[in-house]
């Protein structure tokens, strides 16, 4: 009876160890796995980074070209500001409240903005 109960305590102590051993090399897959996620995450928004870089400065050389405004003008800050509101669904009267100037003057600085649907020109059918 003595070395049936020794034969399982040892048998046990055994599989137990076997157990820890697997689930390390679980782990460390699993670890390895997550890591080649974040990697590959990383590199991606490294690449969109980029391209949005690229944009902004090819948007610059544009703007450059075509003899617009800087970027970094007041007037361009407040024209991103109320296209913005505008894009969300603010009326002219609440654009104008917030950035503190007259319904009229954000009317014609949006309007190149603002093209109705009736405004656009049919196509021959």
């Amino acid at each position: 009876m003595g070395w049936a109960i020794a034969i399982l305590f040892g048998s046990a102590v055994v599989l137990l160890i076997l157990s820890f051993i697997k689930t390390t090399q679980t782990n460390s897959k699993l670890e390895q796995q997550i890591e080649h996620v974040s990697i590959s995450v990383l590199n991606e928004v490294h690449g969109l980074e980029m391209q949005l870089r690229n944009i902004q400065l090819d948007a610059e050389i544009t703007a450059q070209q075509a003899g617009a405004v800087p970027a970094e003008s007041e007037e361009r800050e407040m024209l991103r500001e109320m296209l913005d509101l505008y894009k969300r669904g603010y009326s002219i009267e609440s654009i104008a409240g917030k950035t503190k100037r007259n319904p009229n003057e954000v009317e014609q600085m949006l309007l190149p903005f603002t093209v109705q649907k009736g405004e656009r020109g049919l196509v021959a059918q």
